[in-house]
């Protein structure tokens, strides 16, 4: 990996960890914990939550446990990342995005015991209440956009290796071959 591979990288996940933790504090600032402002009725809430679990909150009240699997997770991305198509501006995006959004909601679960979720999308039932997709923040969108063009790095690179592999040879590679 070249020096200006492991820039964009570290430029990447310092600019996510920076506008997550930007937008956690201004999140802080403007709504009390637990409270909701209507943005579009219907459909979208900010709101001011606390999460000490996982992704919709699977293991709730793990705060710790999940900080320490985030660390680890962070030193094997690192130890692992020349498997990650790093030597592409694609594959270092994607890497920065992961680390970033690791680093964001680690601080938290360090610096606040709980991650803070703001951004929430939900539909009102005609039949009353509301089903919503669970709330989120900057450092998971990063988290998933990251890991999503991982995978369709993967499949692209997957895809041309048999392409490669079913490609009819010329009489020229078989003579030299």
């Amino acid at each position: 990996m070249t020096l200006s591979s492991k820039m964009v990288i570290l430029l990447v996940a310092g600019a996510v960890l920076s506008f997550d933790q930007i937008t956690k504090a201004i999140v802080d600032l403007l709504l009390n914990f637990r409270q909701e402002e209507i943005v579009i009725d219907g459909f979208f809430r900010f709101v001011h939550w606390g999460n000490t679990g996982a992704a919709w909150s699977l293991f709730r009240d793990s705060n710790t446990l999940l900080a320490i699997i985030s660390a680890v997770a962070l030193v094997v991305l690192y130890l692992l990342r020349h498997h990650f198509e790093t030597h592409t501006r694609t594959g270092q995006i994607a890497l920065g995005l992961v680390c970033g959004g690791i680093l964001g909601n680690l601080t938290d679960r360090i610096f606040r015991s709980h991650v803070i979720d703001f951004l929430y999308f939900y539909v009102n039932r005609r039949e009353g209440g509301e089903i919503g997709f669970p709330a989120f923040n900057v450092a998971d969108t990063a988290i998933c956009s990251g890991v999503a063009l991982i995978f369709i790095l993967a499949w692209k690179k997957e895809d041309s290796v048999s392409q490669t592999e079913g490609a009819p040879v010329s009489e020229a590679e078989k003579k030299s071959g």
